[in-house]
């Protein structure tokens, strides 16, 4: 087996040890944030994003972007959790046709309420199982990593829309 083979198969059991854990962490996590709090960990997702905004809001668009959801995804998502009272849609300043989700005041409390049980399950499930010398280049690989894809979509999306 050459080198060139050998790296490669590397990369594809990383890249199956990654699914598995992805695929194997997301239901513990969402169960935990379930059982304490009775928010979905989608729920959540969209809840801390808004919460990173310094007017606690985003546009459809950028929600979508922000959560890795299409639009009409998240139009049902943000239908569910503006039910539940946790976010609500406000017009856009200037452009009628848009809309913002905006975190409510109930939104930001079962944030704050599910954000440490969100936290210890990381810590427990995640990062209990990475060396602290392994941490930097964990981190470092995967924003890469995502950054690259983001990139390469973002490149696919201008060209199915242009044509180009």
């Amino acid at each position: 087996m050459t080198s060139r083979a050998k790296s490669d198969q590397s990369c594809f059991n990383a890249w199956g040890a990654f699914l598995t854990a992805h695929a194997a962490l997301e239901p513990i996590l969402n169960r935990e944030l379930e059982a304490e709090c009775n928010l979905p960990l989608r729920w959540f997702d969209v809840l801390t994003q808004l919460n990173m905004t310094p007017r606690k809001r985003l546009s459809m668009t950028e929600l979508a972007d922000a959560v890795l959801l299409s639009k009409s995804g998240l139009t049902r998502l943000v239908d569910r959790i503006e039910e539940a009272g946790l976010v609500q849609r406000a017009a856009a300043p200037g452009d009628r046709r848009s809309l913002l989700i905006v975190l409510t005041p109930s939104g930001e409390k079962t944030l704050k309420r599910a954000a440490p049980i969100h936290e210890d399950g990381i810590r427990r499930h995640f990062a209990a199982h990475i060396r602290d010398d392994e941490v930097p280049a964990v981190e470092a690989a995967l924003a890469r990593i995502a950054a690259a894809a983001r990139q390469d979509d973002s490149l696919a999306s201008q060209v199915a829309s242009t044509g180009t």
